[in-house]
């Protein structure tokens, strides 16, 4: 199958590479030519706007797109409806907000363009090992684009989830998980660094004991074994954590619905709180404890 690529940055470069590797053809395009000059090399069609990259696709097209979530998603559908015909169908493959997810495909039902939403999950290990991959949307189109599916996954990796939405619910709700996972290992390491067994512990062995057999085995695991054999506390690294928005979705949704989720809340603050090495929240507390106990507090300097 010949699919357009729209969007070449970690994800999108390597979702373009094994898809070549495993014999489609690819049509890449990306803000900077440079990207696609580079996927060129390993054997892309190139293209330098959306109308050459549509140019180049047979119809019915399929146009896939990995962009950040937003505006910049729903620029450039704008700019795909005026220039695919019906019959064509434009897989968004970011992350997405599954309602954004709906409305562009009621949108795009008057030009008869068809919508997917793919929720994509594998990062940057992705083109070695395959990437799960959560669809939203019509059986018939997730049926149609079914090759591109099976060989951008690892076996059993890609679900038809449901209409519209769905795929990048399923992802949301991933990534609320992962919050979660990750919060838990990182206290869990903390506690062996705080306690009187440190000086004896080597985090990586840790990390690579508890994949052998252990209930808490995952490949979130395997990479913190790969980061702690690199630098074995972790010096060349400060605890500064961004987050890409699904966390915050996820809690919203939980609040919407009324389902008690603690863990996933609390990981999302903990990424908050890691921004502010000195919150103003803390120093209330300090201040606090100063006025009503006499406590000592640390003058800043």
């Amino acid at each position: 199958m010949k699919i357009g690529m729209v969007g070449l940055g970690r994800m999108g470069m390597n979702m373009g590479l094994r898809l070549l590797q495993k014999g489609h053809g690819v049509v890449a395009f990306n803000r900077t030519a440079e990207k696609t000059r580079k996927l060129m090399e390993q054997g892309a069609e190139g293209s330098f706007s959306l109308a050459e990259l549509v140019s180049k696709l047979p119809a019915p097209r399929v146009v896939w797109l990995m962009l950040p979530a937003g505006k910049v998603v729903d620029d450039h559908i704008e700019a795909l409806r005026d220039i695919l015909d019906p019959g064509d169908i434009i897989v968004e493959g970011g992350n997405s907000h599954y309602r954004d997810d709906i409305r562009r495909a009621e949108g795009l039902k008057s030009s008869g363009i068809h919508y997917l939403d793919a929720g994509v999950s594998g990062g940057i290990w992705g083109l070695q090992v395959g990437y799960c991959t959560m669809i939203g949307g019509d059986s018939e189109d997730v049926v149609r684009l079914e090759p591109v599916f099976r060989d951008l996954a690892p076996e059993n990796g890609y679900l038809h989830c449901g209409p519209t939405g769905a795929g990048h619910y399923v992802k949301m709700i991933h990534n609320g998980i992962e919050y979660g996972m990750m919060e838990a290992y990182g206290e869990g390491f903390a506690l062996l660094e705080s306690s009187p067994y440190r000086d004896h512990l080597d985090y990586a062995a840790v990390a690579g004991l508890w994949n052998q057999g252990s209930v808490i085995r995952s490949w979130l695991l395997e990479l913190l074994e790969k980061a702690f054999a690199e630098d074995g506390r972790l010096n060349g690294i400060t605890g500064h954590v961004e987050d890409s928005g699904e966390g915050r979705w996820t809690v919203d949704e939980a609040v919407a619905n009324g389902v008690s989720a603690p863990v996933i809340a609390l990981a999302l603050f903990q990424r908050f709180q890691s921004r502010d090495p000195n919150s103003f929240a803390n120093r209330v507390l300090a201040a606090l404890r100063r006025e009503f106990g006499g406590h000592a507090v640390k003058k800043a300097e």
